[in-house]
């Protein structure tokens, strides 16, 4: 088979086209995608299933007179930023699984789960949340979780394939700052800390596709897109207002690609070293991927033309700074 990506890293804002730029790539034929971008067909993780969990975790502590050890509120933002790294920890945890076809996938046990949140904290330094609750509580918590962590469990890996060196592998998250910040971004918010959470052995083969909007428009396509009946869902779920203002009001994608002394490219400084990862813009500041949401025969004919134009450069020029760095 022809060369493929194999770990695209699909970042942007919120609501910027993430999962719709993957839909229409996986609307070609197999044969003409890898000719034209260079992507396989594809497994995906993505680390909003966790923050949706968090939230369920939340809500039970809540409903048990106890307080929050994730958010501030329920339409707030997290109390340890820190946080933003704890998900990317688990998300490599995720791609450690599915790099290799025997491990077993994560238990759907929620005292499993909410150790390995715990786990994830003392990774990036934020406080541990359970393991000084008492073993009363820690039931009362499993069993109140018990369907969210078969949801979760069930998104990311009910489909996983025996094998996944024949694919590309997606992991879509976002990231960003506070409106107005300056950069750098400092930490713990930014991509520049947050992709030096991965693990080494994803940096060293990931590329990166950026989807570009403003944050204006990511706000806008936020609430657009909101399904109050489906707060879990990776394609209708909303961030809250504060959020998307204290969080994800600006990012650092253009900083990073100035910065690199390689065209084409970001540089994150991770485990002792400098990972060089091969990146991308799509420009989508106007909008050309809401409508592939619906079903792909009713695509009108010249916004799949504006889309493949739009995207076809930018892809190409991925596929080269790629093969430049991992030939």
């Amino acid at each position: 088979m022809p060369k493929h990506i194999d770990t695209l890293l699909l970042l942007a804002l919120p609501a910027s086209g993430k999962s719709e730029a993957r839909r229409f790539l996986l609307n070609f034929p197999l044969e003409k995608r890898l000719e034209l971008f260079h992507v396989a067909d594809t497994t995906q993780l993505d680390d909003f299933p966790y923050v949706h969990y968090m939230r369920c975790v939340d809500d039970a502590l809540a409903e048990q007179g106890q307080d929050r050890v994730f958010f501030k509120g329920p339409n707030s933002g997290f109390l340890h930023p820190l946080d933003w790294g704890t998900l990317l920890h688990l998300v490599g945890d995720d791609y450690a699984v599915m790099k290799d076809p025997k491990a077993p996938a994560p238990s759907k046990d929620p005292a499993t789960l909410l150790a390995r949140l715990d786990a994830a904290r003392q990774a990036v330094g934020a406080p541990t949340a359970f393991e000084s609750m008492t073993p009363a509580l820690l039931k009362d918590l499993a069993v109140a979780l018990q369907g969210e962590t078969d949801r979760l469990v069930n998104e990311l890996f009910g489909a996983r394939p025996d094998t996944i060196d024949d694919k590309t592998l997606v992991i879509e998250f976002a990231r960003g700052g506070p409106e107005g910040a300056d950069m750098p971004i400092a930490p713990p918010h930014g991509y520049q800390w947050n992709l030096a959470q991965l693990p080494a052995t994803l940096l060293e083969k990931a590329a990166v596709l950026y989807i570009w909007v403003t944050p204006e428009e990511s706000r806008r396509k936020n609430v657009e897109r909101e399904d109050p009946n489906d707060p879990g869902s990776i394609l209708a779920h909303s961030a809250p207002e504060e959020v998307m203002r204290g969080d994800y009001g600006c990012d650092d994608i253009e900083y990073l690609i100035a910065q690199s002394p390689e065209p084409d490219t970001i540089q994150i400084e991770a485990h002792g070293r400098t990972f060089t990862l091969p990146i991308c813009r799509f420009d989508n500041r106007q909008d050309l991927t809401t409508f592939l949401r619906g079903d792909p025969s009713s695509w009108p004919a010249d916004q799949v033309k504006s889309l493949h134009e739009g995207l076809e450069g930018p892809m190409r020029k991925l596929w080269a700074a790629h093969e430049k760095l991992h030939p």
